[in-house]
């Protein structure tokens, strides 16, 4: 209470005063009626929308990769060939496969023979010409369409074209070596050289990664060839310690996804077989010639190709595609943490 002159009378009069209140903070603010279920709201929608947007991605996944494994995997406990219904006969399989089965170990052999020569011969040829074009001064369109080119022909088609340039009676190759006194291997036709003959030609269609290498090395900062030149670093020394670490993630990516490519080798290894026998069909038409010259181009996703489609030995086949997956995503952790690109606490 205060007292105060009234201006009628003059006399002193007592009025209530207000009370000050501190202002509230704004976290003791209540939050108004309706606001909740309205952020509820807002927040489903949001996710609704991010859900139909990845609905596409969602159902390929399921369609082309779940549901095929699942049923791989099913299939590789069954007996079935498509005809009848399947048959469950356990671990069968796995056992004729580890076990029993002749021809799987020769062509583990040469599927791990393309992992181990083919993929790194790919990245250092690539690499190489991709520090060669990177360098180039004058027509480096010229060279980089030159050398990208063979690339975008036709796995089928590049096979066939080195057949023909590689056969050791009437092709160009062995006509040219003629020339010099010196005379060719047979190439395709005998077992020691059918698996070079296929890194060669590997060699010729690098384009792919080469490409992505010479976007790398475009990419690496010229500031620091400046600086190591200036601290006395010779060429060989700016590669070792400026160009490798810089491009180390774009090398780990080529390496992973070669492993992963040579373990599903096919196509060519396929061909080569059924049109340096003189075949010209892949499957059933082979079988006699399953991997020519011998078992040297035998690989693995071959033999698997042609147990279920030629012979319709389906959960066979399927056993050997669940082991392919097993080993291959082994190889590919493997891999990964081997690579210290890939681990963020060392990158």
């Amino acid at each position: 209470m205060t007292d105060v002159t009234t201006p009628e009378t003059g006399s002193l009069e007592a009025r209530p005063t207000r009370s000050s209140r501190p202002p509230a903070s704004a976290g003791s603010r209540s939050t108004a009626p309706g606001t909740q279920p309205r952020r509820r709201r807002s927040a489903e929608s949001r996710r609704l929308v991010a859900l139909t947007m990845l609905a596409p991605a969602l159902a390929g996944l399921v369609i082309f990769f779940a549901y095929p494994l699942v049923a791989s995997i099913f299939y590789s406990f069954t007996r079935y060939n498509q005809l009848q219904e399947p048959e469950f006969v356990g671990l069968l399989n796995y056992r004729f496969l580890f076990t029993q089965d002749p021809q799987i170990w020769p062509a583990v052999v040469n599927t791990l023979w393309f992992v181990v020569i083919l993929v790194p011969v790919r990245i250092v040829c690539g690499l190489l010409v991709a520090g060669l074009l990177s360098r180039a001064k004058t027509a480096t369109g010229f060279w980089r369409t030159l050398f990208y080119l063979p690339a975008l022909v036709p796995p089928v088609a590049s096979v066939v074209a080195f057949v023909f340039l590689f056969n050791p009676g009437t092709g160009p190759v062995n006509q040219v070596l003629r020339v010099f006194g010196i005379d060719g291997p047979l190439w395709f036709n005998d077992p020691a050289w059918s698996k070079p003959s296929l890194v060669i030609m590997g060699v010729w269609v690098m384009g792919d990664i080469m490409i992505i290498f010479l976007a790398s090395l475009l990419d690496v900062p010229r500031d620091l060839y400046e600086a190591a030149s200036l601290d006395g670093a010779n060429g060989v020394q700016q590669v070792r310690h400026i160009t490798l670490p810089t491009i180390a993630p774009v090398i780990g990516f080529a390496a992973v996804t070669g492993v992963i490519a040579a373990l599903q080798y096919f196509t060519e290894a396929a061909v080569a077989s059924g049109v340096a026998s003189g075949k010209a069909t892949i499957g059933g038409g082979t079988a006699a010639q399953l991997g020519y010259p011998g078992t040297s181009l035998l690989t693995y996703t071959e033999l698997l190709y042609q147990h279920g489609f030629a012979n319709f030995q389906f959960g066979y086949a399927s056993a050997m595609a669940v082991v392919l997956f097993v080993v291959t995503a082994v190889v590919l952790v493997f891999t990964m943490r081997r690579i210290s690109v890939f681990r963020p606490e060392e990158s």
